[in-house]
């Protein structure tokens, strides 16, 4: 039996839920734990961090990393999802705004802003997500939610508004594109969604999940993925193994421990200054 233990780069294709693109590779590579490290909706594409085996036990130190989006902004319409496949509620007449306008509306969004998360997203209300929710013809009250907008440009402008941004985790595309024309004095939708980059992670070094199989999936390694972190090696695991905690002169916050190359644990410092384990990686 093979073992799997690694992160998986899968550009995920329109038509598939995340959870979709989970389940199939479960049957393709037969590993059971296998979890993803944030959602795409089914009609966006683009790239999907996949963690296989002992990675997913990294699964909450990947999932605040930030993301790099192309989206187009579609003008003039207003749907009950804040995309091009809801139902269309409202519609009026806007002319598209010239490049000066768009660049400068574009660049008012770079920074912090409060974004109102939308119905369809996955957030738990009471228990249920608010997608579900909204498929019960719902509409909940949802807190504003700070997110960053690091970086947001132009890219170009037909009948549609193409532009890239990159954000903060957490980050709804489709509130931005509302928020957007909301900006320009009218109402429109997000009508393509591309997810070009998490972290240093790029389009263009995912695999397609069409032609992946056992034989050819390319795995990252647990520590590269991490590389955020600052690494501490170790020559002998044992204290790690029983929990003890580690003295270390450093002001980081967490720390990544490596064993012969290999992501051990993460510890994190306490408030006695001493480094205690948070999450063993083995």
């Amino acid at each position: 039996m093979i073992l799997l233990d690694g992160v998986c780069l899968i550009n995920k294709p329109k038509g598939y839920t995340s959870f979709d693109v989970v389940n199939k590779l479960r049957r393709i590579l037969g590993e059971r734990r296998i979890g993803h490290t944030g959602t795409l909706d089914p009609q966006a594409e683009g790239v999907l961090v996949v963690l296989l085996g002992k990675a997913t036990k990294a699964m909450p130190f990947l999932v605040s990393h930030r993301k790099e989006y192309v989206a187009k902004l579609k003008l003039g319409v207003k749907t009950d999802t804040g995309d091009v496949w809801g139902e269309t509620i409202e519609t009026m007449e806007m002319e598209m705004p010239d490049k000066e306008r768009v660049d400068a509306v574009l660049r008012s969004f770079i920074g912090e802003y409060s974004q109102i998360p939308p119905m369809v997203s996955a957030i738990r209300v009471d228990g249920k997500r608010l997608y579900e929710y909204a498929r019960q013809n719902k509409t909940i009250e949802r807190k504003a939610r700070e997110i960053q907008i690091h970086e947001i440009e132009l890219i170009s402008i037909e009948d549609e508004i193409e532009f890239r941004v990159v954000c903060s985790s957490g980050t709804y595309i489709r509130t931005l594109c509302e928020d957007i024309a909301e900006r320009f004095g009218g109402i429109g939708t997000m009508s393509k969604l591309t997810r070009t980059k998490v972290q240093e992670y790029t389009l263009e070094s995912c695999q397609e999940l069409s032609t992946l199989t056992l034989e050819t999936v390319r795995l990252q390694s647990l520590a590269s993925v991490l590389s955020h972190m600052p690494k501490i090696d170790i020559d002998d695991p044992t204290f790690v193994y029983h929990g003890k905690p580690l003295k270390l002169d450093m002001i980081e916050e967490e720390v990544l421990l490596m064993y012969r190359d290999e992501a051990l644990a993460v510890y994190k410092k306490a408030e006695n200054g001493e480094y205690r384990s948070l999450r063993g990686l083995w």
